[in-house]
């Protein structure tokens, strides 16, 4: 069963913001669609930090935020080949909760968080060795010679855009470190969807101009570490979702 948390420091005024925030409002509902982001950690001395980019201004959803990479999920994915899979309580989680996930779905899920961060950033996660696909999006890592690995991932959160707005995602947040990329592309990702990256200090992120859902998956990872510096696989994921006009926080 899920456990419903309070959700500290947060009014009600504070969580319909966040609620509202997310997208404008539309007419009819929407079904959310399967997405995944990244949040890529270093460590400098005693500061942690945190990969970020900013969104083009032209781009219709949240233009100009500061976000992690990440994107929606194409249920081919779950079909690439990997170096390592998922480590097994990372996957627990992921199957679990609200709705069914498949031991496939949480595989293509996982894989688009990894695919999205190569795309957005330039950062090919995963190890140096002969990888061969068809898939176009994923011929990078065949040109760099890296073949993905999911072992590195560490399921952070899980947020569902409330209904009845004009894009719906259910956002799973992984995290990983930048020892885990192979390959670090210098001119950043072939999409050019973000305009600026940069590597933010927990701390700064945070006062940065970012969604508000976003601050809250960052104030989880702060608190996830201050358990856990080393970001062991495990522990408990909070779902964020709207549930009779309340946004609420769950323990999956």
């Amino acid at each position: 069963m899920h456990q419903v948390e309070r959700m500290d420091g947060m009014t009600k005024a504070g969580i319909d913001k966040v609620a509202r925030s997310v997208a404008p409002p539309r007419a009819r509902a929407l079904r959310p669609r399967d997405a995944a982001t990244l949040i890529l950690l270093d460590r400098k001395g005693d500061d942690i930090l945190v990969l970020m980019g900013r969104r083009h201004a032209g781009h219709a959803f949240m233009p100009g935020k500061f976000v992690f990479p990440g994107g929606r999920t194409d249920p081919a994915d779950s079909r690439i080949p990997v170096a390592a899979g998922l480590h097994s309580e990372v996957q627990a989680n992921l199957t679990a909760g609200l709705g069914r996930t498949s031991v496939a779905r949480a595989r293509a899920i996982a894989l688009s968080a990894i695919r999205e961060t190569y795309e957005e950033a330039g950062l090919l996660i995963g190890r140096k060795g002969a990888f061969a696909t068809t898939r176009r999006d994923w011929q990078g890592f065949a040109e760099h010679g890296v073949m993905p690995s999911l072992e590195p991932l560490r399921f952070i959160a899980r947020a569902i855009t409330p209904p009845n707005r004009v894009r719906r995602f259910d956002t799973r947040f992984f995290s990983a470190w930048r020892g885990d990329v192979a390959v670090e592309l210098p001119g950043g990702g072939p999409t050019n969807e973000l305009e600026e990256l940069v590597w933010l200090p927990l701390a700064k992120a945070r006062e940065a101009d970012i969604p508000d859902i976003t601050r809250m998956i960052l104030e989880e990872l702060e608190r996830r570490l201050a358990d856990d510096p080393l970001l062991r696989p495990g522990g408990s994921v909070p779902l964020y979702r709207l549930v009779r006009n309340r946004f609420i926080r769950e323990i999956l």
